[in-house]
């Protein structure tokens, strides 16, 4: 009821300006939910596709890509493997064993390119030979198996192992939902939560270092105190605290940020070269088998970092800083000829570490394929040198007749991925 007092004069201007703020709401509603919706879309991550920065066309890209993922699953060469109906795997052809580090490569490469079956294969073979079902090593997965016999090499676990595992897994629930077969979701966490149960007993930790909240060499013995630079992927920290949801969030979070900075300390200021060992300091660690110095397993750490500056770009000022360095290094070294093991200052080591049966310093396609994907990072345009460096690369024996299509050809694989935008953060897309 309107008060008598109110003239109608009165009672138009208040019906006018309820009519406006009727209007009005739910266009700033819209305006603001459009700004918010902006405001995600600026968030997400750009996937650049290099090779078509670099003149290729995208028909050639995909043959590439295509041609590359069949060379080391499906052709002459392959290191993937079928086994009846259901399972699969790959290997160190070199060394005649199944690694958790393959094997959980090859899952993140399948999720990556929508192979359903070769995931599953993958991880049923991982489950029913390398995962541990009991013991202090519950939940965890011996690393080397031998294919032929299924006998365990080693029952202990190498952790990147592990974290490629965990992240594969929670891509394929994100990916294909956790109906078809495998619960995906229930295998991620049944590691992670088996991870948090390990309290040192039988010798048996977490594969974070709690104290140091840095990815340890081996989560068990003298191993869990000190690291492997090619092991801290910041970016699987940051979905593990997205999706997991096993109420570690914040310490993933923390993790993340903890490895960035220790990267900073690991590799060399001028060169940026790291060691494939190292303390949590960063400084190098030696080994009964092996000094310090750039090896097999720092290839990896200038495609981790590239990862991790695409899907979070938390650290781009170092980031670029270090990709223009790693690449500098490379190039005043013959962009076509540089060795593939260093001192960390730059100087020929007097250690060659053995691949396989051959000891020997070569210009292998790993090492040109990883350093290609720093051009994501590096903002000096000449890098591009180093991406049509991996186009004109091929995947086949060295001249010497020495060939690894399992190491090299993951490398391979993956930085392909990455530098034609096909390497991406898996959001949930099933419910």
């Amino acid at each position: 009821m309107i008060h008598k007092k109110y003239t109608g004069k009165t009672f138009l201007i208040i019906r006018t300006l309820a009519f406006i703020v009727l209007i009005l709401v739910p266009i700033l509603g819209m305006s603001q939910s459009k700004k918010k919706t902006e405001k995600s879309e600026a968030k997400r991550p750009q996937y650049r596709n290099l090779f078509k920065e670099a003149g290729y066309s995208q028909s050639e890209i995909d043959q590439k890509l295509a041609k590359a993922y069949y060379d080391v699953f499906e052709g002459p060469n392959k290191v993937y493997f079928e086994e009846g109906d259901s399972l699969g795997y790959v290997s160190d052809v070199k060394n005649k064993d199944a690694r958790t580090e393959g094997m959980s490569y090859g899952m993140m490469v399948a999720v990556q390119l929508n192979k359903k079956e070769v995931f599953d294969r993958i991880w049923r073979w991982s489950v029913k030979y390398m995962q541990h079902q009991d013991g202090p090593r519950e939940g965890y997965f011996a690393w080397s198996v031998n294919p032929e016999t299924k006998k365990q090499n080693s029952a202990g676990s190498a952790s990147d192992g592990e974290l490629y595992y965990i992240t594969s897994l929670l891509f394929a629930s994100n990916k294909w939902g956790n109906n078809t077969g495998i619960h995906y979701y229930n295998e991620a966490r049944r590691i992670l939560d088996a991870m948090w149960k390990k309290d040192g007993t039988g010798n048996i930790h977490n594969i974070i270092n709690t104290e140091h909240k840095q990815i340890s060499f081996v989560p068990e013995g003298g191993g869990y105190n000190w690291t492997d630079p090619s092991y801290h992927v910041p970016a699987f920290y940051e979905i593990w605290a997205l999706y997991a949801k096993d109420g570690h969030e914040e310490f993933y979070a923390a993790c993340a940020e903890v490895s960035r900075n220790f990267l900073h300390k690991a590799t060399h200021p001028v060169t940026g070269l790291n060691s494939d060992y190292t303390e949590f300091t960063g400084e190098p660690h030696p080994t009964p088998w092996m000094p310090g110095g750039f090896r097999y397993d720092s290839w990896r750490v200038p495609m981790n970092i590239a990862m991790d500056y695409t899907w979070y770009g938390k650290d781009k000022k170092w980031q670029e800083e270090y990709a223009a360095k790693f690449q500098n290094f490379l190039r005043s070294k013959g962009l076509e000829t540089f060795d593939d093991q260093f001192n960390l200052d730059g100087s020929k080591p007097e250690f060659i570490l053995q691949a396989g049966p051959v000891k020997k310093l070569r210009h292998s396609i790993g090492l040109v394929a990883t350093s290609a994907t720093a051009s994501l990072v590096n903002p000096d345009k000449k890098s591009m040198d180093f991406v049509h460096a991996l186009w004109k690369a091929k995947l086949e024996p060295y001249e010497d007749g020495y060939f690894d299509p399992y190491y090299d050809g993951l490398m391979y694989l993956f930085s392909l991925m990455h530098l034609s935008g096909n390497y991406q953060i898996i959001n949930p897309t099933v419910q």
